[in-house]
Formats: C-alpha cells, sequence, structure tokens
C-alpha cells in the first residue's frame, strides 16, 4: 500500500529573491561636502568683491594720494607662481589614476612648495607695504585691500597647510587608483583659491 505522504504534490519551488544591486551615487559625499564648501566660500568672496568694488569706484582716487602703490610685477610673477601650481596639482592627480607613486609624491611636493613661496613673496610685498605706511589704518583703501587680500591669504595658508598634510599620507602610500577621494578634494579646494586669485589680481593690483 503506498503512503498518503509520497502522493502529496511537493510545493513549488520559489525562485531566489534577486538582491537590489548596489550602486555608488554619482557624486561621493567628499566631494558632495567640498562642493559645499566652495560654495559658501564663494558666497564670501562675492560679497567681499561687491564691497570693494563699491568703494573703488565711489573713490576720487585710486590709492589716494600719499600711500604707495602696490608691486604690480613682483605680484605678476607671484601669480605665475601660483597658477605653476595648478599644473603640478594636475599632474599629481594624473599620476595617482595610474597609481605612479613616486610622481604623485614629487608633483604634490611642488604643490605645496609653490604655495608656500607664494605666501613668502606676499609676506614680503605686505611688509614692505606697511614699511612705506600702507596698513589697516590708512583709511578706506587699506582696510578693503588687506581685508580682501588677506583673507584670500588666510585660504592659501589653510590650503598649504591641507597639501603637506597630504604630502604625508602619499609619502605613506595611503592613495591609490581606487582610493583617493580625499587628494581630490584638496585638489578642488587648492583650484578654488587658484581661481580667486585670478579674479582678485587684476580686479585689487590693475584696475
Amino acid at each position: 500500500m503506498i503512503a498518503a505522504d509520497s502522493l502529496a504534490v511537493p510545493p513549488p519551488v520559489r525562485p531566489h529573491a534577486r538582491r537590489p544591486i548596489e550602486s555608488s551615487p554619482p557624486v561621493s559625499n567628499g566631494r558632495l561636502a567640498m562642493m559645499v564648501v566652495v560654495a559658501g566660500e564663494s558666497m564670501l568672496f562675492t560679497g567681499l568683491i561687491g564691497a570693494y568694488i563699491v568703494f573703488r569706484f565711489a573713490a576720487r582716487d585710486w590709492p589716494p594720494p600719499g600711500l604707495p602703490r602696490l608691486p604690480i610685477a613682483l605680484t605678476a610673477v607671484n601669480t605665475l607662481i601660483l597658477f605653476a601650481s595648478t599644473v603640478a596639482m594636475t599632474r599629481a592627480l594624473r599620476a595617482v589614476r595610474r597609481d605612479d607613486h613616486a610622481l604623485l609624491e614629487r608633483t604634490l611636493l611642488i604643490t605645496v612648495s609653490l604655495g608656500a613661496l607664494f605666501l613668502g613673496v606676499q609676506g614680503l610685498e605686505w611688509t614692505r607695504l606697511v614699511h612705506h605706511g600702507l596698513t589697516l589704518a590708512s583709511g578706506t583703501y587699506g582696510s578693503v585691500f588687506y581685508v580682501l587680500i588677506g583673507c584670500h591669504g588666510a585660504h592659501v595658508l589653510l590650503a598649504v597647510g591641507w597639501l603637506a598634510v597630504t604630502t604625508v599620507l602619499a609619502h605613506r602610500g595611503v592613495f591609490t587608483a581606487a582610493r583617493h577621494v580625499a587628494l581630490e578634494m584638496c585638489a578642488i579646494y587648492w583650484y578654488f583659491v587658484c581661481a580667486l586669485w585670478a579674479v582678485l589680481f587684476p580686479l585689487v593690483y590693475l584696475y
């Protein structure tokens, strides 16, 4: 006699549910955060530049009589130094994407050195201007000059410090072709401060 259990119809086999494929976001959280920072800093400098333009065109003489002229030739050379650092930074990004650690470390070292040189020349420029009588107390001209250019200098100083830390991390082999978001964030900020100077130099020193 056939057992009843053997005649039972087996339950249908359900296909395994497919797990949703996890896709990475088009923009990483780190890059998104850096874009927010850059947007905020851009708003700050937009306000400072707007104030400078208002004072600049409201004044009859700019700079006022008795105050020293800005060193255009020296600052132009210093500008080329800063812009040259962006070339080195671009090469550093290309190097990390090829896992060329030697070139990455070398180009980052060049970038941070050029940034530090830019700050050193700017500090020398300020020392000479103060010696010739241009200070924060030199009326509106001195105030807006030091606030605007000084604010940019503070951002460059912060960026150079960040670059120095990034260079140390590159020396330790932290960055690879598959993992270098932190390096890209540093590069974005460095490009930002260099782009700001491309606006400030002709506005403040040439016009």
